[in-house]
């Protein structure tokens, strides 16, 4: 019977990047697990656009519900998320100023989603095809498009 032992990697993740970070300290590359190594750098990029996304995405609709949905007593919720959405984007785009290349892309991928997803949720309301407003990122990030309706 042939035992299949798993790497570190596979055991334990948490002591698999200390221990990888011991030995890229130590200038240990003979021995290190690059193929992991590999495909965690490359993670890290794929994380980073799909919170560019999520949080676009959520942001759209919470907009496109204050701006559309005529329910008051939810104003305040709708722009609460607004406010944290545009924080936390501000956050990651400054830690991650390359994403600001990926805006555009980013932000037609997100309206599609967010459009289809409060579509769903309010079927009695009439969202417009296309997002009215300027999509440019400081405008997105600051604007109080409800205000200008």
């Amino acid at each position: 019977m042939t035992q299949v032992v798993n790497s570190l990697y596979e055991q334990d993740i948490l002591l698999w990047v200390e221990e990888t970070v011991a030995k890229l300290r130590a200038h240990d590359f003979e021995n290190l697990d690059l193929e992991n190594l590999i495909g965690e750098v490359e993670s890290l990029g794929i994380s980073q656009k799909k919170e560019l996304i999520s949080r676009l995405i959520t942001l759209l609709e919470h907009l496109l519900k204050r701006l559309y949905v005529n329910i008051p007593y939810n104003y305040n919720g709708w722009e609460r998320t607004i406010r944290n959405q545009r924080n936390e984007l501000q956050v990651l785009l400054k830690q991650v100023p390359s994403l600001k290349t990926r805006w555009d892309d980013s932000f037609a991928d997100a309206w599609e989603i967010a459009l289809k997803t409060v579509c769903e949720e309010y079927r009695e309301v009439e969202f417009p095809d296309q997002w009215k407003f300027s999509s440019d990122l400081p405008i997105m990030l600051s604007e109080r498009f409800w205000e200008t309706e």
